[in-house]
Protein backbone atom coordinates (compact mmCIF):
# COMPACT_ATOMS: atom_id res chain seq x y z
CA UNK A 1 0.00 0.00 0.00
CA UNK A 2 1.32 3.71 -0.69
CA UNK A 3 2.66 5.57 1.57
CA UNK A 4 2.52 9.68 2.42
CA UNK A 5 4.14 12.02 4.97
CA UNK A 6 3.57 14.84 6.54
CA UNK A 7 6.34 16.81 8.26
CA UNK A 8 5.75 19.49 10.26
CA UNK A 9 8.09 22.51 10.14
CA UNK A 10 6.27 25.31 11.01
CA UNK A 11 7.56 26.01 14.50
CA UNK A 12 9.53 29.18 15.42
CA UNK A 13 12.06 27.27 17.96
CA UNK A 14 12.31 30.76 20.35
CA UNK A 15 14.78 28.40 22.62
CA UNK A 16 17.40 28.06 19.73
CA UNK A 17 17.64 32.11 20.39
CA UNK A 18 18.15 32.59 16.30
CA UNK A 19 16.94 34.34 13.50
CA UNK A 20 16.15 31.26 11.75
CA UNK A 21 13.51 28.64 12.32
CA UNK A 22 14.62 25.61 14.53
CA UNK A 23 14.02 23.58 11.16
CA UNK A 24 16.65 25.26 9.01
CA UNK A 25 19.45 24.85 11.47
CA UNK A 26 22.11 22.37 10.47
CA UNK A 27 23.34 18.87 11.98
CA UNK A 28 26.54 17.36 10.43
CA UNK A 29 25.89 19.84 7.85
CA UNK A 30 22.55 18.91 6.33
CA UNK A 31 19.37 21.33 7.55
CA UNK A 32 17.28 19.46 10.58
CA UNK A 33 14.09 19.19 8.08
CA UNK A 34 15.90 17.33 5.24
CA UNK A 35 17.28 14.45 7.88
CA UNK A 36 13.47 13.81 7.98
CA UNK A 37 12.40 14.37 4.52
CA UNK A 38 15.12 12.03 3.28
CA UNK A 39 14.21 9.79 5.85
CA UNK A 40 11.12 9.33 4.81
CA UNK A 41 11.94 9.33 0.97
CA UNK A 42 14.26 6.49 2.00
CA UNK A 43 11.37 4.37 4.09
CA UNK A 44 10.16 4.36 0.54
CA UNK A 45 7.10 7.34 0.81
CA UNK A 46 5.86 8.82 -1.93
CA UNK A 47 3.94 11.83 -1.62
CA UNK A 48 5.28 14.15 1.36
CA UNK A 49 3.49 17.52 2.64
CA UNK A 50 5.56 19.64 4.45
CA UNK A 51 3.47 22.48 6.93
CA UNK A 52 5.97 25.36 6.86
CA UNK A 53 4.73 28.85 9.37
CA UNK A 54 7.56 31.02 11.06
CA UNK A 55 10.37 31.65 8.82
CA UNK A 56 8.81 29.99 5.65
CA UNK A 57 10.89 32.08 3.47
CA UNK A 58 14.03 30.21 4.93
CA UNK A 59 12.50 27.22 4.88
CA UNK A 60 10.79 26.68 1.77
CA UNK A 61 13.68 26.83 -0.50
CA UNK A 62 15.10 23.58 1.64
CA UNK A 63 12.46 21.53 0.77
CA UNK A 64 10.25 22.50 -2.66
CA UNK A 65 12.43 20.82 -4.61
CA UNK A 66 10.64 17.49 -3.70
CA UNK A 67 7.85 18.23 -1.29
CA UNK A 68 4.37 20.04 -1.41
CA UNK A 69 4.86 22.69 0.98
CA UNK A 70 1.68 24.34 3.00
CA UNK A 71 1.37 27.02 4.62
CA UNK A 72 0.19 27.19 8.34
CA UNK A 73 -0.23 31.31 8.76
CA UNK A 74 -1.53 30.91 12.08
CA UNK A 75 0.59 28.74 14.51
CA UNK A 76 -2.35 26.92 16.21
CA UNK A 77 -1.00 23.30 17.23
CA UNK A 78 0.06 20.08 15.70
CA UNK A 79 -3.81 19.38 14.23
CA UNK A 80 -4.03 22.22 12.78
CA UNK A 81 -0.70 22.05 11.29
CA UNK A 82 -2.19 18.57 10.08
CA UNK A 83 -5.56 19.60 9.15
CA UNK A 84 -4.26 22.34 6.87
CA UNK A 85 -2.61 19.53 4.24
CA UNK A 86 -6.01 18.30 3.71
CA UNK A 87 -6.48 19.67 0.49
CA UNK A 88 -2.70 18.91 -0.78
CA UNK A 89 -3.86 15.33 0.11
CA UNK A 90 -7.16 14.99 -1.46
CA UNK A 91 -8.15 11.53 -2.93
CA UNK A 92 -5.26 9.84 -0.50
CA UNK A 93 -5.97 6.85 1.43
CA UNK A 94 -4.00 4.62 3.20
CA UNK A 95 -1.36 5.37 5.53
CA UNK A 96 -0.47 8.35 6.44
CA UNK A 97 3.06 9.15 8.48
CA UNK A 98 3.15 12.54 10.85
CA UNK A 99 6.40 13.14 11.25
CA UNK A 100 8.38 16.59 13.45
CA UNK A 101 10.62 18.34 11.22
CA UNK A 102 12.98 18.92 14.35
CA UNK A 103 13.53 15.23 15.21
CA UNK A 104 16.49 14.68 12.83
CA UNK A 105 17.37 10.86 13.83
CA UNK A 106 14.36 9.41 12.75
CA UNK A 107 15.70 6.00 11.03
CA UNK A 108 13.77 5.18 7.66
CA UNK A 109 13.61 1.95 8.92
CA UNK A 110 11.59 3.04 11.77
CA UNK A 111 9.02 4.57 9.67
CA UNK A 112 8.78 1.26 7.42
CA UNK A 113 8.13 -0.54 10.83
CA UNK A 114 5.22 2.55 12.12
CA UNK A 115 3.54 1.81 8.52
CA UNK A 116 3.49 -2.08 8.34
CA UNK A 117 2.12 -2.36 11.80
CA UNK A 118 -0.42 -0.03 11.49
CA UNK A 119 -1.18 -1.95 7.62
CA UNK A 120 -0.90 -5.13 9.64
CA UNK A 121 -3.53 -4.55 12.42
CA UNK A 122 -5.45 -2.43 9.90
CA UNK A 123 -5.50 0.31 12.75
CA UNK A 124 -6.57 3.68 12.79
CA UNK A 125 -3.38 4.47 14.17
CA UNK A 126 0.30 3.47 15.84
CA UNK A 127 2.24 5.92 17.85
CA UNK A 128 5.67 5.60 18.28
CA UNK A 129 6.43 5.52 22.13
CA UNK A 130 9.63 5.11 24.03
CA UNK A 131 10.55 5.44 27.66
CA UNK A 132 12.47 7.89 29.68
CA UNK A 133 14.18 8.29 32.58
CA UNK A 134 13.18 11.66 32.86
CA UNK A 135 10.06 12.41 30.82
CA UNK A 136 9.38 15.70 31.88
CA UNK A 137 7.90 17.84 29.04
CA UNK A 138 6.69 14.86 27.22
CA UNK A 139 3.01 13.69 26.49
CA UNK A 140 2.53 10.48 28.44
CA UNK A 141 1.03 7.41 27.24
CA UNK A 142 -1.64 5.99 29.20
CA UNK A 143 -3.40 2.86 28.48
CA UNK A 144 -6.28 1.04 30.05
CA UNK A 145 -6.35 -1.87 32.70
CA UNK A 146 -5.86 -4.26 29.57
CA UNK A 147 -2.73 -2.02 28.07
CA UNK A 148 -4.27 -0.68 25.08
CA UNK A 149 -3.79 2.60 24.37
CA UNK A 150 -5.89 4.63 25.59
CA UNK A 151 -4.99 8.29 24.96
CA UNK A 152 -2.10 11.04 25.56
CA UNK A 153 -2.11 13.37 28.14
CA UNK A 154 0.28 16.71 27.54
CA UNK A 155 2.69 17.70 30.33
CA UNK A 156 0.72 21.05 31.23
CA UNK A 157 -2.43 18.84 31.30
CA UNK A 158 -1.35 15.86 32.88
CA UNK A 159 -2.59 15.28 36.97
CA UNK A 160 0.69 14.29 39.54
CA UNK A 161 -0.14 10.59 38.70
CA UNK A 162 -0.39 10.81 35.08
CA UNK A 163 3.42 12.74 35.34
CA UNK A 164 4.91 9.36 36.88
CA UNK A 165 4.02 7.37 33.67
CA UNK A 166 7.67 6.75 31.19
CA UNK A 167 6.35 5.85 28.58
CA UNK A 168 6.00 8.61 26.08
CA UNK A 169 4.91 10.14 22.96
CA UNK A 170 7.63 10.57 20.28
CA UNK A 171 5.59 12.91 17.99
CA UNK A 172 5.71 10.11 15.41
CA UNK A 173 3.05 8.36 14.12
CA UNK A 174 1.07 6.50 11.10
CA UNK A 175 -2.69 6.92 10.88
CA UNK A 176 -5.38 5.90 8.41
CA UNK A 177 -5.58 8.94 5.92
CA UNK A 178 -9.31 8.62 6.19
CA UNK A 179 -9.43 8.04 9.72
CA UNK A 180 -7.31 11.00 10.39
CA UNK A 181 -9.06 13.69 8.95
CA UNK A 182 -12.75 12.67 10.10
CA UNK A 183 -10.94 12.82 13.89
CA UNK A 184 -9.33 15.95 13.21
CA UNK A 185 -12.73 17.32 12.33
CA UNK A 186 -13.57 16.78 16.07
CA UNK A 187 -10.37 17.68 17.83
CA UNK A 188 -11.18 20.97 20.21
CA UNK A 189 -8.93 23.60 21.84
CA UNK A 190 -10.00 23.00 25.58
CA UNK A 191 -6.63 22.94 27.31
CA UNK A 192 -4.01 24.05 29.11
CA UNK A 193 -2.25 25.76 26.09
CA UNK A 194 -5.31 25.99 23.93
CA UNK A 195 -4.33 24.84 21.14
CA UNK A 196 -5.22 21.54 18.75
CA UNK A 197 -3.55 18.53 19.68
CA UNK A 198 -3.10 15.97 17.21
CA UNK A 199 -2.72 13.84 20.38
CA UNK A 200 -6.58 14.34 20.85
CA UNK A 201 -7.04 12.08 17.68
CA UNK A 202 -5.72 8.81 19.54
CA UNK A 203 -8.86 8.84 21.67
CA UNK A 204 -11.58 9.96 19.30
CA UNK A 205 -10.78 7.14 17.19
CA UNK A 206 -10.56 4.96 20.00
CA UNK A 207 -14.10 5.90 20.99
CA UNK A 208 -15.14 5.61 17.18
CA UNK A 209 -13.94 1.71 17.83
CA UNK A 210 -10.86 2.04 15.61
CA UNK A 211 -7.72 -0.02 17.02
CA UNK A 212 -4.93 2.18 18.96
CA UNK A 213 -1.35 0.61 18.68
CA UNK A 214 1.81 1.62 20.12
CA UNK A 215 5.40 0.70 18.93
CA UNK A 216 8.06 1.21 21.40
CA UNK A 217 10.82 2.37 19.93
CA UNK A 218 14.65 0.18 20.01
CA UNK A 219 16.29 3.18 20.22
CA UNK A 220 14.90 6.44 22.14
CA UNK A 221 17.77 8.78 20.37
CA UNK A 222 15.62 8.58 17.18
CA UNK A 223 13.16 10.60 18.47
CA UNK A 224 15.25 13.74 19.97
CA UNK A 225 13.67 16.19 19.43
CA UNK A 226 16.04 19.23 18.69
CA UNK A 227 14.28 22.92 20.64
CA UNK A 228 17.83 24.42 21.78
CA UNK A 229 21.43 24.86 21.03
CA UNK A 230 22.37 22.37 23.59
CA UNK A 231 19.89 19.62 22.30
CA UNK A 232 21.29 20.49 18.88
CA UNK A 233 24.78 19.67 19.67
CA UNK A 234 23.15 16.36 21.81
CA UNK A 235 21.80 15.24 18.36
CA UNK A 236 24.34 15.83 16.38
CA UNK A 237 26.93 13.88 18.80
CA UNK A 238 24.19 10.63 18.23
CA UNK A 239 24.30 11.36 14.18
CA UNK A 240 28.32 11.40 14.33
CA UNK A 241 28.43 7.96 16.30
CA UNK A 242 26.04 6.50 14.22
CA UNK A 243 27.19 7.59 10.90
CA UNK A 244 30.94 7.01 12.13
CA UNK A 245 29.94 3.47 13.43
CA UNK A 246 28.19 2.54 10.18
CA UNK A 247 31.45 3.72 7.99
CA UNK A 248 33.73 1.66 10.34
CA UNK A 249 31.80 -1.25 10.37
CA UNK A 250 32.12 -1.04 5.88
CA UNK A 251 35.90 -0.84 6.51
CA UNK A 252 36.82 2.45 7.41
CA UNK A 253 39.82 3.19 9.69
CA UNK A 254 39.11 6.00 12.55
CA UNK A 255 41.99 6.65 15.10
CA UNK A 256 39.43 8.75 17.05
CA UNK A 257 35.82 7.88 15.80
CA UNK A 258 34.81 11.31 18.32
CA UNK A 259 37.08 13.55 16.84
CA UNK A 260 35.76 12.94 13.08
CA UNK A 261 32.53 14.67 11.66
CA UNK A 262 30.74 12.89 8.87
CA UNK A 263 27.99 14.13 6.98
CA UNK A 264 24.71 12.07 6.17
CA UNK A 265 25.20 11.53 2.42
CA UNK A 266 29.25 11.14 2.19
CA UNK A 267 30.58 8.20 0.67
CA UNK A 268 33.36 6.13 2.06
CA UNK A 269 35.01 3.36 0.19
CA UNK A 270 37.02 -0.10 2.37
CA UNK A 271 40.31 0.91 3.32
CA UNK A 272 40.07 4.59 3.61
CA UNK A 273 41.89 5.99 6.50
CA UNK A 274 40.32 9.08 8.46
CA UNK A 275 42.30 10.57 11.59
CA UNK A 276 41.47 13.06 13.79
CA UNK A 277 40.10 16.68 13.20
CA UNK A 278 38.57 15.81 10.09
CA UNK A 279 34.98 17.25 8.69
CA UNK A 280 33.77 16.05 5.69
CA UNK A 281 30.38 17.30 4.29
CA UNK A 282 27.82 17.60 1.59
CA UNK A 283 28.32 15.05 -0.91
CA UNK A 284 31.69 14.34 -0.23
CA UNK A 285 33.40 10.89 -1.60
CA UNK A 286 36.82 9.60 -1.14
CA UNK A 287 37.90 6.24 -2.44
CA UNK A 288 40.17 3.68 -1.13
CA UNK A 289 43.17 3.63 0.48
CA UNK A 290 42.92 7.12 0.68
CA UNK A 291 44.10 9.19 3.80
CA UNK A 292 42.56 11.99 5.41
CA UNK A 293 43.25 14.21 8.00
CA UNK A 294 44.63 15.45 10.33
CA UNK A 295 42.40 18.69 10.53
CA UNK A 296 41.09 18.41 7.05
CA UNK A 297 37.64 19.51 6.14
CA UNK A 298 35.80 19.06 2.63
CA UNK A 299 32.82 19.55 1.61
CA UNK A 300 31.18 18.49 -1.93
CA UNK A 301 34.72 17.20 -2.48
CA UNK A 302 35.85 14.49 -4.68
CA UNK A 303 38.89 12.19 -3.46
CA UNK A 304 39.97 9.65 -5.67
CA UNK A 305 41.69 6.38 -4.40
CA UNK A 306 45.62 6.27 -2.70
CA UNK A 307 45.25 9.76 -2.43
CA UNK A 308 46.71 11.87 1.12
CA UNK A 309 44.72 14.77 2.27
CA UNK A 310 46.55 16.26 4.74
CA UNK A 311 45.60 19.23 6.75
CA UNK A 312 43.48 20.64 4.05
CA UNK A 313 40.15 22.93 3.29
CA UNK A 314 38.43 22.27 -0.14
CA UNK A 315 35.44 23.06 -1.14
CA UNK A 316 33.50 21.55 -4.44
CA UNK A 317 37.26 20.05 -5.87
CA UNK A 318 37.98 17.18 -7.17
CA UNK A 319 41.04 15.47 -5.99
CA UNK A 320 41.97 12.31 -8.39
CA UNK A 321 43.85 8.93 -7.82
CA UNK A 322 47.10 9.29 -6.18
CA UNK A 323 47.54 13.18 -6.18
CA UNK A 324 48.27 14.79 -2.69
CA UNK A 325 47.43 17.87 -0.98
CA UNK A 326 48.98 19.70 1.72
CA UNK A 327 49.26 19.98 4.51
CA UNK A 328 47.70 23.80 4.93
CA UNK A 329 46.43 23.47 1.06
CA UNK A 330 42.99 25.11 0.37
CA UNK A 331 41.58 24.11 -2.71
CA UNK A 332 38.63 26.43 -3.49
CA UNK A 333 35.69 26.04 -6.05
CA UNK A 334 36.39 24.13 -9.12
CA UNK A 335 39.61 23.41 -8.54
CA UNK A 336 41.05 19.52 -10.38
CA UNK A 337 44.21 17.85 -8.88
CA UNK A 338 44.73 15.08 -11.92
CA UNK A 339 45.89 12.27 -11.33
CA UNK A 340 49.31 11.80 -9.36
CA UNK A 341 49.13 15.42 -8.81
CA UNK A 342 50.47 17.72 -5.82
CA UNK A 343 49.25 20.47 -3.93
CA UNK A 344 51.70 21.15 -0.99
CA UNK A 345 52.05 23.43 1.82
CA UNK A 346 50.36 26.83 2.02
CA UNK A 347 49.02 26.05 -1.80
CA UNK A 348 45.67 27.58 -3.06
CA UNK A 349 43.90 27.09 -5.93
CA UNK A 350 40.49 28.30 -7.19
CA UNK A 351 39.06 27.27 -10.65
CA UNK A 352 42.07 25.82 -12.01
CA UNK A 353 43.06 22.26 -13.14
CA UNK A 354 46.40 20.53 -12.59
CA UNK A 355 47.59 18.42 -14.87
CA UNK A 356 48.54 14.48 -14.40
CA UNK A 357 51.93 14.69 -12.25
CA UNK A 358 52.39 17.96 -11.97
CA UNK A 359 53.44 20.02 -8.72
CA UNK A 360 52.68 22.81 -7.18
CA UNK A 361 54.66 22.15 -4.46
CA UNK A 362 54.54 25.27 -1.68
CA UNK A 363 53.59 29.14 -0.90
CA UNK A 364 51.95 29.49 -4.39
CA UNK A 365 48.18 30.98 -5.38
CA UNK A 366 46.81 29.30 -8.91
CA UNK A 367 43.95 30.87 -9.92
CA UNK A 368 41.64 30.38 -13.27
CA UNK A 369 44.69 28.42 -15.03
CA UNK A 370 45.25 25.45 -16.84
CA UNK A 371 48.37 23.62 -16.24
CA UNK A 372 49.46 20.84 -18.30
CA UNK A 373 51.12 17.41 -17.47
CA UNK A 374 54.09 17.26 -15.65
CA UNK A 375 54.69 20.82 -15.04
CA UNK A 376 56.79 21.41 -11.76
CA UNK A 377 55.53 25.44 -10.29
CA UNK A 378 58.40 26.88 -7.91
CA UNK A 379 57.70 28.43 -4.77
CA UNK A 380 56.02 31.24 -4.36
CA UNK A 381 54.43 31.78 -7.65
CA UNK A 382 51.31 33.25 -8.54
CA UNK A 383 48.58 33.77 -11.65
CA UNK A 384 47.69 37.15 -11.24
CA UNK A 385 44.28 36.72 -12.54
CA UNK A 386 41.99 39.38 -11.59
CA UNK A 387 42.62 43.25 -12.92
CA UNK A 388 39.78 44.83 -10.53
CA UNK A 389 37.23 44.08 -12.75
CA UNK A 390 37.56 40.52 -14.64
CA UNK A 391 39.15 37.15 -14.16
CA UNK A 392 41.58 36.36 -16.81
CA UNK A 393 43.14 32.78 -17.62
CA UNK A 394 46.57 31.52 -17.56
CA UNK A 395 47.39 28.23 -19.42
CA UNK A 396 51.01 26.32 -19.03
CA UNK A 397 51.56 23.49 -21.19
CA UNK A 398 53.12 20.22 -20.68
CA UNK A 399 56.46 19.78 -19.20
CA UNK A 400 57.23 23.43 -18.80
CA UNK A 401 59.07 24.40 -15.57
CA UNK A 402 57.93 27.54 -13.77
CA UNK A 403 60.75 29.09 -11.48
CA UNK A 404 60.41 30.18 -8.26
CA UNK A 405 58.50 33.67 -7.55
CA UNK A 406 57.07 33.81 -10.69
CA UNK A 407 54.12 36.02 -11.37
CA UNK A 408 52.19 35.46 -14.08
CA UNK A 409 49.87 38.28 -15.44
CA UNK A 410 46.78 36.94 -16.87
CA UNK A 411 45.63 36.58 -19.44
CA UNK A 412 48.98 34.55 -20.41
CA UNK A 413 50.18 31.24 -22.75
CA UNK A 414 53.25 29.35 -21.33
CA UNK A 415 54.08 26.91 -24.23
CA UNK A 416 54.85 23.23 -23.98
CA UNK A 417 58.43 22.61 -22.38
CA UNK A 418 59.06 25.75 -21.59
CA UNK A 419 61.13 27.35 -18.69
CA UNK A 420 60.93 30.85 -16.81
CA UNK A 421 63.33 32.12 -15.04
CA UNK A 422 63.03 32.91 -10.97
CA UNK A 423 61.73 36.18 -10.04
CA UNK A 424 60.46 36.87 -13.69
CA UNK A 425 56.83 38.72 -13.84
CA UNK A 426 55.60 37.31 -17.53
CA UNK A 427 53.02 39.23 -19.21
CA UNK A 428 53.56 38.51 -22.53
CA UNK A 429 52.99 34.38 -24.17
CA UNK A 430 55.80 32.27 -23.86
CA UNK A 431 56.59 29.31 -27.06
CA UNK A 432 57.06 26.54 -26.72
CA UNK A 433 60.33 25.39 -25.89
CA UNK A 434 61.70 28.58 -24.87
CA UNK A 435 63.22 30.26 -21.92
CA UNK A 436 61.05 33.28 -20.37
CA UNK A 437 62.73 35.42 -18.20
CA UNK A 438 61.78 39.32 -17.31
CA UNK A 439 63.41 40.89 -14.38
CA UNK A 440 65.98 44.30 -13.93
CA UNK A 441 68.89 43.39 -14.49
CA UNK A 442 71.60 42.81 -11.62
CA UNK A 443 73.74 46.25 -11.04
CA UNK A 444 76.33 46.09 -8.22
CA UNK A 445 78.22 48.95 -7.16
CA UNK A 446 81.80 47.95 -5.27
CA UNK A 447 82.35 49.56 -1.78
CA UNK A 448 79.44 51.31 -1.48
CA UNK A 449 77.98 49.76 1.79
CA UNK A 450 80.96 50.37 3.69
CA UNK A 451 80.97 54.47 2.24
CA UNK A 452 77.65 54.23 3.24
CA UNK A 453 77.88 53.18 6.86
CA UNK A 454 81.15 56.14 7.44
CA UNK A 455 78.36 58.75 6.12
CA UNK A 456 76.27 57.69 9.17
CA UNK A 457 79.61 57.99 11.35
Amino acid sequence: MEAAAIVLAAGAGTRMKSKKPKVAHEMLGKPLVRWVVDAAREAGVGRIACVVGHGREQVVPLVERDTQVVVQSEQRGTADAVASCKEALAGFEGSLVVLSGDCPLITPETIRQLVKAREDAQAAVVVLTMELENPFGYGRILRDGAGHVERIVEQKDATEAEAQVRECNSGFYCFDARALFDALEKVGNDNAQGEFYLTDVLAICREAGRAVLALPTKDAAECLGVNSRVQLAQATKHAQRRINAAHMAAGVTMLDPDLVWIGPDVRLSSDVEILPGVMLMGTTSVGEDSVVGPNTRLADTQVGCGCVVDETVAVEARIDDGATCGPRAYLRPGAHLCEGAKAGTHVEIKKSTVGKGSKVPHLSYIGDCTIGEGVNIGAGSITCNYDGKRKHATTIGDGAFIGSDTMMVAPVNIGAHTVVGAGSTITRDVSEGALGIARARQTEIPGWAAKRFEAED
